[in-house]
């Protein structure tokens, strides 16, 4: 069977203190639900970790309103490091992580009374959409965006991660990832110059290209349902160098470290992507237990080295207080779960 591109699982954000943070994100995001939580070593990933192995500490935590999940990450046998320099729109990598909401003015007014930094009013994007953009308070930019596809009520707040805003040297190089193989082939917009809504970004007052892209074929798998279509935004600076928002230092480090897509058909991806000279950097080969879940993992580079992850998962947790485990790997990978199955993860709630 030929390959699943599910949706967007879930970003990774490097953060100094994991339980810290990950509060932070239920008050504001409503990304309350724990998929997993575990500490261990991390030796897959010595290439992107100086060579050494190094300890963390991870949850993955998600929204029942749907959307990609957060991977919250903090190492605990290193300081994790900020970078060097302010990272500027256009520099290469994670800029930004877009947020879905149902209504715009209604989170602006949530996070407004919650005291977050807000970088701006809403504006209208290109496509006519209003957005705005808040700081964490760990230096992390969100765009807060339009939804349209919710898998339940929630808080009727806000949604999970609906696409990132990505720094690339080139966009038509870039889209030979994104388009070809993630899926992201339907130009939504196109433009050159500077642009307002983008002005209150640090190195927003440059000029741009920007495509914003989204699927033309409907999600397929097991969590399709949950994760939403999404979008990609790639975002070319055109009147200076840009720099990598990663250079010297590791993954893992403060910032949003990769975007992880939920896939099916990993050895059919794998050769999709070597032979469009994207081969896999990292593979844990066979299943890889976090403890709550498991699954086979693979990460990939874009062509200015901004990682990818691919995620096929085996077990999930349903009901943890009970044992209820959910063995994926004899279903039909291109059926969606049963809303009710996906609903029990509400159980998994953590609460303050």
């Amino acid at each position: 069977m030929a390959k699943i591109i599910s949706g967007i699982q879930q970003i990774g954000i490097g953060i100094p203190n994991m339980q810290e943070a990950w509060k932070w994100y239920r008050l504001a995001f409503g990304m309350d639900i724990r998929m997993f939580e575990e500490s261990a070593d991390a030796p897959l990933m010595t290439l992107y970790t100086g060579g050494k192995v190094h300890s963390r500490t991870a949850a993955l935590a998600v929204n029942m309103m749907g959307g990609g999940g957060f991977e919250i990450w903090q190492y605990t046998s290193r300081t994790p490091e900020l970078p060097k320099f302010e990272i500027q729109l256009g520099d290469l990598g994670i800029f930004v992580a877009k947020i879905k909401v149902p209504n715009v003015d209604i989170i602006y007014d949530h996070l407004s009374s919650n005291g977050v930094e807000i970088l701006n009013k809403p504006k209208k994007s290109p496509d006519g959409n209003e957005h705005f953009f808040v700081v964490d308070p760990y230096q992390n930019i969100f765009e807060l965006i339009q939804g349209d596809n919710w898998f339940s009520k929630g808080n009727g707040i806000s949604g999970g991660i609906g696409g990132c805003i990505i720094g690339v040297s080139d966009i038509e190089n870039a889209r030979k990832l994104y388009s070809d193989i993630l899926g992201y082939d339907k130009v939504v917009y196109d433009e050159k110059g500077s642009f307002e809504d983008l002005s209150n970004l640090p190195g927003g007052g440059n000029k741009f290209r920007r495509i914003l892209l989204n699927r033309s074929q409907p999600v397929q798998g097991s969590f399709s349902r949950i994760l939403g279509p999404g979008v990609m935004e790639l975002v070319q600076v055109l009147d200076r160098e840009p720099r990598k928002i990663f250079e010297n230092r590791l993954w893992g480090d403060r910032g949003f470290i990769h975007l992880c897509f939920d896939i099916y058909g990993m050895d059919d991806i794998e050769k999709e992507c070597a032979e469009a000279g994207f081969p896999f950097t990292v593979d844990s080969s066979n299943s890889f237990d976090m403890g709550e879940a498991s699954g086979r993992f693979s990460y990939i580079e874009d062509p200015d080295g901004t990682l990818i992850e691919f995620v096929e998962t085996h077990k999930i947790p349903i009901i943890k207080k009970i044992g209820w485990y959910l063995s994926l790997q004899n279903k039909d990978p291109k059926k969606p779960l049963p809303n009710w199955i996906l609903k029990m993860l509400s159980f998994n709630r953590v609460k303050d």
